[in-house]
């Protein structure tokens, strides 16, 4: 009677487990496709959880702590005052945009990470490292236009949810895999996490185009040639040294395809071509 009560019992078991599964990727995607608001800035639809003013406490609560990650404040202030005066100034060019976001403008000490990035609700980074490889006012504004972009796309609010919604499912995918009495069941279960992180990396190199094309428009209206992000494109491979991961593990498109998507961009937006008298 062993082997007959056994098998009962497995099988009972996953009908189980199937049902909780089915529950747990339910509950994921009614909360994840119930909340959606149509960004004025993108024109997309997305999916989002929290409350601009949510995304601005965020910001603020965690600005302190990522600055000091990258060595803290930095102490120069005419780099602060260059920063503060351009990334003002192609903020003051979108509409809403400074009536949305409190945007502050912060450089950090870092002398060697060559890097730029964005907090929820407006806080904006840029390191001594990256600064002191710019060239012109141009590629600073590239680069402050592209973080620009990440906050009025709402991408890390977008990302959040999304995020939720793959460990959601994921969650679903292991609970419905693995089985306490076959260790093999494992594999399946490792298998279904890997793929929900490689699906949220996609979605944040999408999120890396999708800023690229707004910081042209932006910087354009503030007066500066977007042609300018190109040589940024460029003295970001320089910097990577043509190391780092391959593109399709990482949340960073590959410079020279970033390149591709920038031209492609000023020929969409511009199509009669730039106006005259932009800075470079």
């Amino acid at each position: 009677m062993s082997p007959v009560f056994g098998r009962r019992s497995g099988g009972g078991s996953a009908k189980g487990r199937l049902i909780i599964a089915a529950v747990v990727a339910l509950i994921a995607i009614v909360g994840y496709y119930s909340n959606s608001v149509l960004n004025p800035v993108t024109g997309r639809k997305q999916h989002i959880a929290m409350t601009v003013d949510q995304e601005i406490a965020l910001g603020l609560q965690a600005a302190p702590e990522m600055a000091q990650q990258f060595g803290g404040l930095s102490p120069n202030p005419d780099a602060q005052a260059m920063v503060d005066s351009i990334g003002r100034a192609i903020a003051s060019e979108i509409e809403t945009a400074t009536e949305t976001y409190p945007f502050d403008f912060h450089v950090l000490g870092d002398p060697k990470t060559v890097n730029a990035f964005a907090l929820p609700g407006g806080q904006i980074f840029i390191t001594e490292a990256l600064m002191n490889r710019l060239e012109t006012e141009g590629q600073l504004a590239g680069v402050l236009g592209h973080e620009i972009g990440h906050v009025l796309g709402r991408h890390s609010a977008e990302q959040l949810a999304k995020a939720q919604l793959t460990q959601g499912l994921t969650g679903a995918a292991v609970i419905a895999a693995t089985d306490p009495n076959d260790p093999g069941s494992l594999g399946t279960a490792q298998i279904a996490a890997v793929v929900g992180q490689v699906i949220n990396t996609k979605f944040s190199r999408e999120h890396e185009l999708e800023s690229d094309r707004l910081a042209v428009r932006f910087i354009a209206e503030a007066g500066y040639d977007p042609r300018a992000m190109i040589r940024v494109m460029q003295i970001l491979a320089e910097a990577s040294g043509g190391g780092g991961p391959p593109e399709f593990m990482s949340t960073h498109p590959d410079p020279g395809n970033r390149i591709a998507e920038i031209e492609r961009a000023i020929k969409e937006e511009f199509p009669q071509g730039l106006p005259d008298g932009l800075k470079p």
